[in-house]
Protein backbone atom coordinates (compact mmCIF):
# COMPACT_ATOMS: atom_id res chain seq x y z
CA UNK A 1 0.00 0.00 0.00
CA UNK A 2 1.14 3.25 -0.76
CA UNK A 3 2.29 5.69 1.94
CA UNK A 4 0.84 8.70 2.41
CA UNK A 5 1.72 12.19 4.38
CA UNK A 6 0.16 12.87 7.54
CA UNK A 7 -2.22 15.85 6.00
CA UNK A 8 -2.59 17.42 9.69
CA UNK A 9 0.91 18.43 9.98
CA UNK A 10 0.91 21.04 7.60
CA UNK A 11 -2.51 22.75 9.17
CA UNK A 12 -0.26 22.66 12.66
CA UNK A 13 2.59 24.42 11.05
CA UNK A 14 0.11 26.72 9.71
CA UNK A 15 -1.25 27.44 12.88
CA UNK A 16 1.98 27.24 14.96
CA UNK A 17 2.98 30.24 12.65
CA UNK A 18 -0.14 32.31 13.10
CA UNK A 19 -0.01 31.94 17.03
CA UNK A 20 3.92 33.27 16.74
CA UNK A 21 2.99 35.72 14.68
CA UNK A 22 -0.43 37.23 16.53
CA UNK A 23 2.08 36.92 20.36
CA UNK A 24 4.56 39.21 18.35
CA UNK A 25 1.77 41.61 17.24
CA UNK A 26 0.09 41.52 20.88
CA UNK A 27 3.95 42.17 22.53
CA UNK A 28 4.54 45.16 20.19
CA UNK A 29 0.91 46.54 20.69
CA UNK A 30 1.44 46.64 24.57
CA UNK A 31 5.04 47.90 24.34
CA UNK A 32 3.06 51.06 21.72
CA UNK A 33 0.88 51.29 24.36
CA UNK A 34 3.00 51.64 27.43
CA UNK A 35 5.26 53.88 25.52
CA UNK A 36 2.17 56.14 24.86
CA UNK A 37 0.92 56.12 28.55
CA UNK A 38 4.50 57.00 29.34
CA UNK A 39 4.63 59.97 26.56
CA UNK A 40 0.80 61.39 27.67
CA UNK A 41 1.63 60.92 31.48
CA UNK A 42 2.42 63.99 33.76
CA UNK A 43 6.35 64.66 33.14
CA UNK A 44 6.05 65.74 37.08
CA UNK A 45 5.72 62.18 37.70
CA UNK A 46 8.20 60.84 36.05
CA UNK A 47 11.45 62.18 37.29
CA UNK A 48 9.47 63.36 40.36
CA UNK A 49 10.18 62.40 44.21
CA UNK A 50 7.12 61.25 46.11
CA UNK A 51 8.11 60.90 49.31
CA UNK A 52 9.28 64.20 49.37
CA UNK A 53 6.12 65.12 48.04
CA UNK A 54 4.37 64.23 50.86
CA UNK A 55 6.56 66.10 53.39
CA UNK A 56 6.17 69.44 50.99
CA UNK A 57 2.24 68.19 50.88
CA UNK A 58 1.69 67.83 54.63
CA UNK A 59 3.18 70.95 55.53
CA UNK A 60 1.98 73.00 53.01
CA UNK A 61 -1.43 71.43 51.60
CA UNK A 62 -2.85 69.10 54.08
CA UNK A 63 -4.74 71.98 56.45
CA UNK A 64 -6.92 72.48 53.14
CA UNK A 65 -6.82 69.83 51.07
CA UNK A 66 -7.22 66.06 51.29
CA UNK A 67 -6.01 63.36 48.66
CA UNK A 68 -9.81 61.79 48.51
CA UNK A 69 -12.02 63.61 49.97
CA UNK A 70 -13.11 67.51 49.72
CA UNK A 71 -11.88 69.66 52.77
CA UNK A 72 -11.41 73.52 52.15
CA UNK A 73 -10.21 72.98 48.91
CA UNK A 74 -11.00 70.27 46.34
CA UNK A 75 -9.48 66.20 46.88
CA UNK A 76 -6.34 66.37 45.40
CA UNK A 77 -5.40 62.46 43.95
CA UNK A 78 -4.78 62.45 39.89
CA UNK A 79 -5.02 66.33 40.29
CA UNK A 80 -2.37 66.08 37.49
CA UNK A 81 -5.08 64.47 34.92
CA UNK A 82 -7.25 67.37 35.30
CA UNK A 83 -5.07 70.07 34.74
CA UNK A 84 -2.13 70.79 32.58
CA UNK A 85 1.37 71.53 34.53
CA UNK A 86 2.17 74.99 33.43
CA UNK A 87 -1.57 75.64 34.62
CA UNK A 88 -0.45 73.96 38.01
CA UNK A 89 2.89 76.05 38.70
CA UNK A 90 0.71 79.43 37.86
CA UNK A 91 -2.28 78.56 40.40
CA UNK A 92 -0.27 77.45 43.25
CA UNK A 93 2.36 80.07 43.14
CA UNK A 94 -0.23 82.94 42.94
CA UNK A 95 -4.21 81.69 42.50
CA UNK A 96 -5.21 84.97 43.18
CA UNK A 97 -3.79 86.43 40.44
CA UNK A 98 -5.27 84.19 38.13
CA UNK A 99 -8.57 84.84 39.29
CA UNK A 100 -8.06 88.31 38.82
CA UNK A 101 -6.98 87.75 35.04
CA UNK A 102 -10.14 85.81 34.36
CA UNK A 103 -9.07 82.43 33.93
CA UNK A 104 -11.72 80.45 33.51
CA UNK A 105 -11.01 76.96 34.89
CA UNK A 106 -9.36 79.16 38.12
CA UNK A 107 -13.03 81.23 38.00
CA UNK A 108 -14.92 78.00 38.06
CA UNK A 109 -12.27 76.24 40.63
CA UNK A 110 -12.97 79.22 43.03
CA UNK A 111 -16.73 79.35 42.51
CA UNK A 112 -17.11 75.68 43.45
CA UNK A 113 -15.26 75.95 46.34
CA UNK A 114 -16.95 78.53 48.09
CA UNK A 115 -15.28 81.37 46.92
CA UNK A 116 -12.39 80.21 49.49
CA UNK A 117 -9.01 81.98 48.49
CA UNK A 118 -6.12 79.23 48.02
CA UNK A 119 -3.09 80.55 49.91
CA UNK A 120 -0.05 81.74 46.94
CA UNK A 121 3.02 79.32 47.55
CA UNK A 122 5.69 81.57 45.39
CA UNK A 123 8.32 79.98 47.93
CA UNK A 124 7.42 76.33 46.07
CA UNK A 125 9.66 75.70 42.95
CA UNK A 126 8.72 73.72 40.12
CA UNK A 127 10.98 71.18 41.08
CA UNK A 128 8.89 71.54 44.64
CA UNK A 129 5.20 71.38 42.87
CA UNK A 130 6.62 68.28 40.57
CA UNK A 131 7.46 66.56 43.96
CA UNK A 132 3.91 66.92 45.27
CA UNK A 133 1.72 66.26 41.87
CA UNK A 134 4.02 63.30 41.88
CA UNK A 135 2.65 62.32 45.41
CA UNK A 136 -0.93 62.92 44.36
CA UNK A 137 -0.63 61.14 41.48
CA UNK A 138 0.13 57.72 43.96
CA UNK A 139 -2.46 55.33 43.94
CA UNK A 140 -4.55 55.04 47.12
CA UNK A 141 -3.23 52.50 49.74
CA UNK A 142 -4.97 49.43 50.26
CA UNK A 143 -6.27 47.99 53.76
CA UNK A 144 -3.39 46.27 55.72
CA UNK A 145 -3.42 42.61 55.21
CA UNK A 146 -3.91 40.54 58.08
CA UNK A 147 -1.55 40.02 60.26
CA UNK A 148 1.00 36.72 60.39
CA UNK A 149 -1.31 34.53 62.84
CA UNK A 150 -3.87 36.81 63.35
CA UNK A 151 -7.37 34.58 63.77
CA UNK A 152 -9.68 34.99 60.61
CA UNK A 153 -12.97 34.15 60.95
CA UNK A 154 -14.38 31.20 58.61
CA UNK A 155 -10.79 29.97 58.53
CA UNK A 156 -9.71 26.77 59.13
CA UNK A 157 -6.38 24.82 59.83
CA UNK A 158 -5.12 24.03 56.52
CA UNK A 159 -2.09 22.44 58.53
CA UNK A 160 -2.84 19.51 60.02
CA UNK A 161 -6.10 18.19 61.69
CA UNK A 162 -8.74 20.75 63.54
CA UNK A 163 -8.89 20.39 67.29
CA UNK A 164 -12.61 20.01 66.65
CA UNK A 165 -12.06 16.61 65.21
CA UNK A 166 -9.85 15.73 67.75
CA UNK A 167 -12.22 16.47 70.40
CA UNK A 168 -14.83 14.70 68.95
CA UNK A 169 -12.48 11.65 68.85
CA UNK A 170 -11.68 11.96 72.46
CA UNK A 171 -15.17 11.73 73.22
CA UNK A 172 -16.39 8.85 71.09
CA UNK A 173 -13.60 7.18 73.06
CA UNK A 174 -15.08 8.11 75.98
CA UNK A 175 -18.35 7.41 75.59
CA UNK A 176 -17.20 3.76 74.25
CA UNK A 177 -15.22 2.98 77.34
CA UNK A 178 -18.17 3.65 79.36
CA UNK A 179 -20.63 1.25 77.12
CA UNK A 180 -17.86 -1.34 77.54
CA UNK A 181 -17.97 -1.01 81.21
CA UNK A 182 -21.60 -1.23 81.63
CA UNK A 183 -21.61 -4.29 79.09
CA UNK A 184 -18.71 -6.12 81.51
CA UNK A 185 -21.20 -5.34 84.74
CA UNK A 186 -23.46 -6.50 82.80
CA UNK A 187 -21.86 -10.00 82.02
CA UNK A 188 -20.20 -10.22 85.52
CA UNK A 189 -23.69 -9.60 87.09
CA UNK A 190 -24.97 -12.81 84.62
CA UNK A 191 -21.84 -14.64 85.33
CA UNK A 192 -22.21 -14.52 89.50
CA UNK A 193 -26.47 -15.20 89.15
CA UNK A 194 -25.45 -18.28 86.85
CA UNK A 195 -22.95 -19.91 89.16
CA UNK A 196 -24.84 -19.19 92.79
CA UNK A 197 -22.18 -16.18 93.86
CA UNK A 198 -24.06 -14.01 96.20
CA UNK A 199 -22.39 -10.90 96.70
CA UNK A 200 -22.12 -9.29 100.45
CA UNK A 201 -23.19 -6.36 101.72
CA UNK A 202 -21.47 -3.69 102.70
CA UNK A 203 -21.14 -3.41 106.46
CA UNK A 204 -22.67 -0.43 107.61
CA UNK A 205 -20.49 2.66 108.72
CA UNK A 206 -21.12 5.46 110.31
CA UNK A 207 -21.42 8.48 107.87
CA UNK A 208 -18.13 10.92 107.89
CA UNK A 209 -20.70 13.83 109.15
CA UNK A 210 -21.44 12.32 112.02
CA UNK A 211 -18.14 11.07 112.86
CA UNK A 212 -16.98 15.08 112.64
CA UNK A 213 -20.07 16.07 114.77
CA UNK A 214 -18.94 14.10 117.51
CA UNK A 215 -15.14 15.08 117.37
CA UNK A 216 -15.31 18.89 119.71
CA UNK A 217 -11.45 19.36 118.61
CA UNK A 218 -11.89 19.11 114.76
CA UNK A 219 -15.51 21.35 115.22
CA UNK A 220 -13.76 24.29 117.25
CA UNK A 221 -10.58 24.44 115.02
CA UNK A 222 -12.79 24.18 112.05
CA UNK A 223 -15.04 26.87 113.44
CA UNK A 224 -11.91 29.04 113.80
CA UNK A 225 -10.83 28.60 110.61
CA UNK A 226 -13.94 29.34 109.19
CA UNK A 227 -14.15 32.27 111.16
CA UNK A 228 -10.73 34.32 110.25
CA UNK A 229 -11.16 33.08 106.43
CA UNK A 230 -14.80 34.85 106.67
CA UNK A 231 -13.26 37.77 108.16
CA UNK A 232 -9.93 37.78 105.83
CA UNK A 233 -12.33 37.93 102.91
CA UNK A 234 -15.07 40.54 104.03
CA UNK A 235 -12.19 42.51 104.78
CA UNK A 236 -10.93 42.47 101.34
CA UNK A 237 -14.03 42.72 100.04
CA UNK A 238 -14.79 45.88 101.95
CA UNK A 239 -11.40 47.52 101.43
CA UNK A 240 -12.35 47.44 97.52
CA UNK A 241 -15.32 49.57 97.79
CA UNK A 242 -15.05 52.67 96.00
CA UNK A 243 -11.57 51.51 94.37
CA UNK A 244 -12.20 51.28 90.52
CA UNK A 245 -8.64 50.36 89.16
CA UNK A 246 -9.38 49.25 85.52
CA UNK A 247 -12.42 51.15 85.20
CA UNK A 248 -12.58 50.79 81.70
CA UNK A 249 -16.20 52.05 80.33
CA UNK A 250 -17.38 52.32 76.84
CA UNK A 251 -17.77 56.07 75.40
CA UNK A 252 -20.78 57.56 73.46
CA UNK A 253 -17.34 58.52 70.86
CA UNK A 254 -15.25 55.97 70.69
CA UNK A 255 -11.36 58.36 71.49
CA UNK A 256 -8.51 56.39 70.94
CA UNK A 257 -5.69 57.69 73.16
CA UNK A 258 -3.19 55.19 71.47
CA UNK A 259 -4.12 57.20 67.83
CA UNK A 260 -3.88 60.70 69.57
CA UNK A 261 -1.06 60.65 71.93
CA UNK A 262 0.77 57.50 70.70
CA UNK A 263 1.46 57.66 66.61
CA UNK A 264 0.28 61.91 66.47
CA UNK A 265 1.97 62.36 69.37
CA UNK A 266 -0.15 65.02 70.76
CA UNK A 267 0.72 66.52 74.18
CA UNK A 268 -1.63 65.72 76.88
CA UNK A 269 -1.78 69.23 78.22
CA UNK A 270 -3.26 70.59 74.35
CA UNK A 271 -6.51 68.50 75.09
CA UNK A 272 -6.58 68.72 78.93
CA UNK A 273 -4.91 72.10 79.51
CA UNK A 274 -6.62 72.83 82.34
CA UNK A 275 -4.68 70.62 84.46
CA UNK A 276 -1.95 72.98 84.34
CA UNK A 277 -3.47 75.84 85.85
CA UNK A 278 -6.82 73.91 87.39
CA UNK A 279 -7.38 71.85 90.35
CA UNK A 280 -9.11 69.65 87.64
CA UNK A 281 -8.19 68.49 84.10
CA UNK A 282 -11.48 69.16 82.80
CA UNK A 283 -13.23 67.38 80.13
CA UNK A 284 -11.86 68.77 76.43
CA UNK A 285 -14.31 71.02 74.60
CA UNK A 286 -15.23 69.59 71.05
CA UNK A 287 -14.26 72.93 69.66
CA UNK A 288 -10.22 71.55 70.52
CA UNK A 289 -11.19 68.46 68.52
CA UNK A 290 -12.28 70.19 65.79
CA UNK A 291 -9.27 72.20 66.01
CA UNK A 292 -8.18 69.14 63.72
CA UNK A 293 -11.15 67.30 62.51
CA UNK A 294 -12.19 70.05 60.85
CA UNK A 295 -10.04 68.76 57.83
CA UNK A 296 -9.80 65.00 58.92
CA UNK A 297 -12.65 63.79 58.26
CA UNK A 298 -11.28 59.94 57.72
CA UNK A 299 -8.11 58.16 59.16
CA UNK A 300 -6.01 56.78 57.17
CA UNK A 301 -6.46 52.87 55.84
CA UNK A 302 -3.11 51.86 57.98
CA UNK A 303 -4.96 53.10 60.54
CA UNK A 304 -7.37 49.79 60.75
CA UNK A 305 -6.49 46.98 63.32
CA UNK A 306 -8.04 43.77 63.27
CA UNK A 307 -10.41 44.85 66.49
CA UNK A 308 -11.80 48.27 64.81
CA UNK A 309 -11.74 48.57 60.83
CA UNK A 310 -11.89 52.06 59.14
CA UNK A 311 -15.03 52.43 58.72
CA UNK A 312 -15.46 52.21 62.57
CA UNK A 313 -13.28 55.14 63.21
CA UNK A 314 -14.61 57.21 60.21
CA UNK A 315 -18.11 56.78 61.76
CA UNK A 316 -16.98 58.04 65.46
CA UNK A 317 -15.59 61.34 63.27
CA UNK A 318 -19.02 61.48 62.30
CA UNK A 319 -20.60 61.70 65.58
CA UNK A 320 -18.32 64.32 66.38
CA UNK A 321 -19.31 65.96 63.71
CA UNK A 322 -22.99 65.72 64.52
CA UNK A 323 -22.30 66.78 68.25
CA UNK A 324 -20.92 70.31 66.85
CA UNK A 325 -23.53 70.83 63.91
CA UNK A 326 -20.14 70.59 61.73
CA UNK A 327 -21.64 69.62 57.73
CA UNK A 328 -18.46 68.57 56.20
CA UNK A 329 -19.93 68.87 52.96
CA UNK A 330 -20.22 72.36 52.70
CA UNK A 331 -17.35 72.99 55.15
CA UNK A 332 -19.64 74.91 57.80
CA UNK A 333 -21.56 74.83 61.08
CA UNK A 334 -25.27 73.81 60.99
CA UNK A 335 -25.83 75.54 64.29
CA UNK A 336 -27.57 72.04 65.28
CA UNK A 337 -25.48 70.56 68.12
CA UNK A 338 -25.94 67.38 70.60
CA UNK A 339 -24.57 67.28 74.09
CA UNK A 340 -21.69 64.36 74.03
CA UNK A 341 -22.94 62.27 77.24
CA UNK A 342 -18.89 61.20 78.51
CA UNK A 343 -18.80 58.13 81.29
CA UNK A 344 -16.38 59.72 84.09
CA UNK A 345 -13.44 57.32 84.73
CA UNK A 346 -11.48 58.84 87.81
CA UNK A 347 -13.52 60.00 90.82
CA UNK A 348 -11.84 60.73 93.97
CA UNK A 349 -14.58 60.96 97.46
CA UNK A 350 -15.98 64.67 98.33
CA UNK A 351 -13.80 64.59 101.40
CA UNK A 352 -10.11 64.33 99.24
CA UNK A 353 -8.63 67.12 98.08
CA UNK A 354 -5.77 67.41 94.65
CA UNK A 355 -4.79 69.59 92.55
CA UNK A 356 -3.40 69.13 89.25
CA UNK A 357 -1.74 72.18 88.73
CA UNK A 358 0.15 71.39 91.54
CA UNK A 359 1.21 68.36 90.96
CA UNK A 360 1.82 68.82 86.81
CA UNK A 361 2.87 72.49 87.00
CA UNK A 362 5.14 72.72 90.29
CA UNK A 363 6.42 69.32 90.90
CA UNK A 364 6.30 68.93 87.11
CA UNK A 365 5.14 64.92 87.60
CA UNK A 366 4.63 63.66 84.25
CA UNK A 367 0.62 62.25 83.31
CA UNK A 368 1.29 59.07 82.96
CA UNK A 369 2.89 58.68 86.26
CA UNK A 370 -1.05 58.41 87.68
CA UNK A 371 -2.62 57.72 84.77
CA UNK A 372 -0.04 55.07 83.03
CA UNK A 373 0.99 54.57 79.56
CA UNK A 374 -2.45 56.50 78.06
CA UNK A 375 -0.23 56.82 74.96
CA UNK A 376 -0.77 52.76 74.29
CA UNK A 377 -4.58 52.57 75.54
CA UNK A 378 -7.20 52.18 72.48
CA UNK A 379 -9.70 52.76 75.28
CA UNK A 380 -9.02 54.94 78.71
CA UNK A 381 -8.96 53.25 82.06
CA UNK A 382 -8.10 54.08 85.61
CA UNK A 383 -4.66 52.86 85.45
CA UNK A 384 -3.63 53.23 89.75
CA UNK A 385 -6.10 52.39 92.38
CA UNK A 386 -6.26 55.91 93.54
CA UNK A 387 -6.00 55.29 97.14
CA UNK A 388 -4.68 57.14 100.20
CA UNK A 389 -1.76 53.95 100.70
CA UNK A 390 -1.30 54.56 96.79
CA UNK A 391 -1.10 58.63 97.64
CA UNK A 392 1.00 58.21 100.47
CA UNK A 393 3.37 56.01 99.20
CA UNK A 394 4.16 58.44 96.09
CA UNK A 395 4.57 61.30 98.60
CA UNK A 396 7.51 58.97 100.30
CA UNK A 397 9.12 58.29 97.56
CA UNK A 398 9.30 61.54 95.36
CA UNK A 399 11.60 64.01 95.55
CA UNK A 400 10.45 67.84 96.50
CA UNK A 401 11.45 69.63 92.65
CA UNK A 402 13.83 72.59 94.15
CA UNK A 403 15.00 73.98 90.82
CA UNK A 404 13.60 76.99 90.14
CA UNK A 405 11.26 77.11 93.10
CA UNK A 406 12.35 80.00 95.38
CA UNK A 407 9.29 79.02 97.84
CA UNK A 408 10.98 76.12 99.02
CA UNK A 409 14.45 77.34 99.49
CA UNK A 410 14.38 78.41 103.39
CA UNK A 411 12.08 75.61 104.27
CA UNK A 412 14.50 73.50 102.32
CA UNK A 413 17.39 73.77 103.72
CA UNK A 414 16.33 74.11 107.54
CA UNK A 415 14.56 70.70 107.08
CA UNK A 416 17.80 69.08 104.55
CA UNK A 417 19.98 69.66 108.26
CA UNK A 418 17.01 68.00 110.19
CA UNK A 419 17.06 65.10 108.34
CA UNK A 420 20.25 64.50 107.22
CA UNK A 421 19.56 64.31 103.71
CA UNK A 422 20.31 66.53 100.01
CA UNK A 423 17.14 66.33 98.89
CA UNK A 424 13.75 65.94 100.70
CA UNK A 425 10.80 64.08 100.30
CA UNK A 426 7.10 64.99 99.63
CA UNK A 427 6.90 62.98 102.91
CA UNK A 428 9.46 65.12 104.66
CA UNK A 429 8.26 68.45 103.70
CA UNK A 430 4.41 67.57 105.59
CA UNK A 431 2.97 65.83 102.78
CA UNK A 432 1.54 63.25 105.27
CA UNK A 433 -0.42 65.75 106.94
CA UNK A 434 -3.97 65.05 107.28
CA UNK A 435 -4.80 68.72 106.23
CA UNK A 436 -3.08 69.03 103.16
CA UNK A 437 -5.50 66.44 101.36
CA UNK A 438 -8.84 66.24 103.99
CA UNK A 439 -10.17 69.84 105.00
Amino acid sequence: MKKVGNHNSISRKLLFSFTVMLTFSLTSFAQDAVSAEATEAPVATQSADPVKGKELFNSNCAACHKLDAKSTGPALRGIASKHEMAWLYKWIHNSSEMIKSGDPVAVKLFEENNKAVMTGFPQLSTDDIDNIIAYTSEEKAQAPAPLPGAVVAGATDQGGISNTIILGALALVMMMLVVMLFLVNKVLTKVAKANGIVVADKAASTPIWKAFAKNQFLVLVTSILLLLASAYFVYGFLMQVGVDQNYEPIQPIHYSHKIHAGDNEINCKYCHSAARVSKNAGIPSLNVCMNCHKNISEVAETTATPEYSKAFYDEQIQKLYTAVGWDKTTQSYTGKTQPVKWVRIHNLPDFVYFNHSQHVTVAGIECQTCHGPVETYEIQKQFAPLTMGWCIDCHRKTDVKMEGNAYYTKIHEELSKKYGVDKLTAAQMGGLECGKCHY
